[in-house]
């Protein structure tokens, strides 16, 4: 049953599920399932290990325990306990200590997802932008030998100029400023004063 309005309108009772369901609809609608197999395809290759058969990307990832040891290959002994077991704190604890490990290994903590994004699953999508973050990280690494993700950040070309140099570039007038050739002040007649005849 709707309840009518004074106008004759019938309003839903209720629209938070609705409003819920476009939510998710939106999170899973930026989840792109190709970077998602590129990512379990990475992790499996770097660990060794592969995801468990018949589980859900999100699923397979949810306790941390994975993450933790992408991290452990990716640095070894970072983490040193991954929780295999427990309630959901513990499980929780794994991907607080994937995400520490992460900061040290180089990733911006802008680039990380947030605890409840992957236990919650309430933005996987954001957890695949996650670990690509790390496959970018890699290639600051001389020593990682192994696979990496996505592509080379690009690095910094800083340029050293020497006084002289910079003082010649003041003179010259950018291709962006057009041209100064022809410019007088032919023409011009602000400020003048304009005689204005009438005719008899």
């Amino acid at each position: 049953q709707c309840p009518q309005d004074t106008r004759g309108l019938y309003l839903p009772i209720s629209t938070n599920a609705a409003v819920g369901q476009s939510k998710n609809e939106k999170i899973s609608g930026k989840r792109d399932p190709n970077q998602e197999l590129e990512a379990q395809l990475w992790i499996e290759a770097v660990t060794g290990e592969r995801f468990p058969p018949g589980v859900p990307y999100e699923l397979a990832l949810r306790d941390g325990i994975i993450l933790c040891k992408l991290m452990n290959s990716l640095m070894p002994g970072c983490i040193s306990r991954i929780n295999t077991s427990g309630g959901d704190y513990k499980l929780m604890d794994n991907i607080n200590q994937f995400q520490k490990a992460c900061i040290r290994y180089g990733v911006p903590d802008v680039d990380l997802f947030q605890t409840v994004d992957l236990f919650d699953q309430k933005n996987i999508a954001t957890v695949t932008m996650t670990i690509y973050a790390i496959g970018r990280t890699t290639y600051k690494h001389p020593e990682w030998r192994g696979p990496c993700l996505g592509p080379k950040p690009s690095e910094e070309n800083k340029r050293e100029w020497t006084e002289q140099q910079l003082r010649a570039g003041e003179g010259v007038i950018g291709l962006q400023a057009g041209t100064n050739k022809g410019a007088t002040q032919a023409g011009q007649n602000f400020g003048a004063s304009r005689k204005i005849l009438l005719g008899k």
